[in-house]
């Protein structure tokens, strides 16, 4: 070994022993005739001092040569730290080593930017040299608990009975959501292999092949427009289960991420749940995923506008649609800018403007001021415990759009005034999901999670006549207002499950040819069966107060999909294109 000590390791115990350490020099102080070198590895810093004074004349020369970055390797004492220089934020702070030996192991040519503070450098340099990037302590820290985290929850599974089995990379294109990447065959010229976007269908038929209890940390990919928490390949926590029911999966997935919190941070985690049904999350925060970290929810405001003396409110009413509104406690800090803001962006989202009212100890200050009547605002005050300072922003127009259309403003000034605890984590199940939704782009039906969901039982009987009324027995995790896990009861019946198909508008040969293969498999004695899963990166991000899940992967993409580090992707050698029987035509489309 070159090392007997890791850099994080030496504390005053260690006084007077010889030690041989390796790293990397973090820092440099030169004194004059004393030099003291921060040594870092992936365990801490341990602090090296050098008295020019008390070495070889060879050793100085060599000390003199060393610069930041070197890899070197150093042998000498450890010794306690006067108690004035005593360093209290890292483990090692109370030693240092007195250099007795050194040796250059590698050097490091001038860095393109400082590692430490290579966060607040332009992205594409940082991952153009990833390598010194992953250096940077808390991005080291991020991987780190990343295999923690992992390595807990499959701690967890084994405890549970859960068997670990992975799934085919290269399968058969089934596109049905986002784009697939496409593989081609050489052995098979013209035919092609795609990349799972999940092994949605290969883990039923692992149910169906009687492993009732099956988990995988699955690599999956999708080729779609990304943004910060999506990458073109991710890693997401697979569970599946037979003979199980809504509440089983609900549970065992509560009690593994408390497991896997509580064993790798140190961080309680209260279980059960909350749960919203999804018409629930749209009234009272707008969105399917609520952050629940504050409160400050769309109230209904309809009934109180009745009459209100404004024309406009009455039409908004009378023509059938709703009046939503967001108290605003601290109304003081939306400056009369921030509102003007937010009537821009309403505007902008296809909205005539947003209504406001400021409440005084006595009066109010309002655009409607001189049309809103006194008992509407007498109301509001009783109805709502309006006090002094209150700030109300309302809205009106069709239910949807104006709850969708709240909730991206109640977001907005959560985090302007600061109601959001950064610091807590908050999850949320959401439930009952419609099983579909009428896409105006593709003029068709579709499905909000994946057409392997199965609709609740008593609504099977209206998928032919209401098939928009029917839900499904699907199921979402939120944690602060993100998803981060997702899963259904299975159809486990050949015939329900032809029957969804052909909702969506698909042909007997189009779903035999896309999924003949699952479909011949649920003919063979399914028994029932659902499943989860969690999205790893998106996790580890919110878990490590991260904006990006770039932060938590160590060999990430750009949003163009591009990787500066390898260059990939590129171009590849013409005899590669002729082996598979490919030609590549870059011409402009029509």
């Amino acid at each position: 070994m070159l090392r007997t000590h890791t850099c994080g390791e030496l504390t005053d115990k260690n006084t007077g022993q010889k030690v041989i350490l390796a790293g990397w020099v973090s820092s440099i102080r030169d004194h004059g005739n004393i030099i003291f070198f921060d040594l870092r590895d992936r365990y801490g810093i341990t602090q090296i001092v050098c008295n020019l004074n008390q070495i070889d004349e060879s050793l100085v020369e060599l000390v003199k040569k060393v610069r930041q970055e070197f890899v070197i390797q150093v042998s000498g004492t450890v010794v306690e730290r006067s108690p004035e220089t005593i360093n209290s934020k890292i483990s090692t702070g109370s030693i240092e080593v007195v250099l007795e030996r050194l040796s250059i192991l590698n050097t490091c040519q001038v860095l393109p930017f400082e590692i430490q503070d290579s966060k607040n450098i332009n992205e594409n340099t940082r991952l153009k040299y990833r390598y010194l990037d992953l250096r940077r302590q808390q991005l080291k820290e991020n991987i780190v608990f990343r295999s923690v985290f992992t390595s807990k929850m499959r701690e967890f599974f084994s405890s549970e009975n859960f068997v670990e089995i992975e799934t085919p990379i290269l399968t058969r294109s089934t596109p049905e959501g986002a784009r697939d990447f496409l593989v081609p065959s050489r052995l098979n010229p013209g035919s092609f292999y795609a990349l799972p976007q999940s092994p949605q269908l290969f883990k039923q038929i692992l149910m169906i092949s009687g492993f009732d209890r099956y988990y995988q940390i699955a690599r999956c990919f999708r080729d779609e427009d990304l943004r910060s928490d999506r990458q073109p390949e991710f890693t997401q926590v697979d569970i599946e289960m037979a003979f199980i029911e809504e509440d089983d999966i609900i549970d065992i997935s509560e009690r593994l991420i408390k497991y896997s919190i509580e064993k790798s941070m140190g961080k309680e985690i209260k279980i059960p749940f909350p749960r919203l049904t999804y018409d629930e999350a749209l009234s009272r925060f707008g969105t399917d995923k609520p952050d629940i970290r504050f409160g400050m929810e769309i109230l209904n405001l309809s009934d109180v506008f009745q009459n209100s003396g404004s024309s406009i409110l009455d039409e908004i009413i009378k023509s059938g649609g709703t009046i939503r509104g967001l108290v605003i406690e601290q109304g003081e800090k939306v400056s009369i800018k921030d509102v003007d803001a937010i009537n821009e962006f309403v505007i902008q989202k296809g909205g005539k403007g947003i209504g406001w009212i400021r409440f005084r100890q006595t009066e109010i200050v309002s655009p409607l001021k001189k049309v809103l009547n006194e008992s509407t605002i007498s109301n509001l005050r009783n109805l709502f415990e309006i006090k002094p300072g209150t700030l109300l922003l309302f809205l009106g127009g069709q239910e949807r759009w104006v709850c969708e259309t709240l909730g991206e403003i109640r977001l907005d000034i959560g985090r302007k005034i600061q109601l959001v605890d950064e610091n807590s984590l908050n999850f949320l199940w959401v439930v009952d999901f419609p099983l579909f939704e009428y896409s105006q782009e593709e003029e068709r039906l579709v499905c909000v999670h994946h057409p392997f969901t199965s609709p609740k039982i008593q609504d099977i009987e209206i998928l032919d006549t209401q098939p928009l009324k029917a839900r499904s027995r699907a199921y979402d995790l939120v944690l602060n207002g993100t998803e981060i896990g997702g899963g259904s009861i299975r159809i486990h019946q050949r015939q329900l499950q032809e029957k969804i198909f052909s909702i969506l508008n698909m042909q007997p040969s189009e779903y035999n040819q896309r999924f003949g293969f699952l479909l011949e498999a649920l003919s063979f004695g399914a028994p029932p069966h659902g499943g989860l899963a969690f999205g790893l990166d998106r996790l580890v991000m919110i878990l490590r107060n991260e904006d990006s899940i770039r932060e938590t992967i160590a060999f990430p993409k750009t949003q163009k999909g591009i990787c500066p580090l390898s260059e990939a992707p590129g171009a590849v050698d013409e005899n590669q294109l002729k082996e598979l029987h490919i030609r590549v035509d870059l011409k402009p489309k029509e």
